[in-house]
């Protein structure tokens, strides 16, 4: 239930804000809520086999994290903006 509301949050915020970083925020939250189940469905089923998944879910997102903030910051030095809108009419 608990991963299942995060999930839930996660992708109210991808839908609904503007904020490049509040989006970055809202994926890493529903990176996390299926985490959090595969750490939970690995415990019920006492599979050490899914933990072991985590860990590598985790070191995968923390070099997310790293290039996905480095790119906002690099569209921030050069538009002086984050929101997602201005970022819609760069493709143009």
């Amino acid at each position: 239930m608990l991963s299942s509301a995060l999930f839930c949050i996660g992708i109210l915020g991808v839908l609904t804000r503007r904020n490049a970083i509040i989006v970055f925020m809202a994926i890493e939250l529903m990176l996390n809520a299926v985490n959090l189940l595969l750490a939970a469905f690995s415990s019920y089923y006492s599979d050490p086999a899914g933990q072991i998944f985590v860990f590598f879910i985790m070191a995968v997102a923390a070099a997310e994290v790293a290039v996905g903030l480095a790119i906002i910051v690099m569209i921030y030095r050069n538009i002086q903006s984050i929101d997602i809108g201005v970022l819609n009419k760069l493709k143009n």
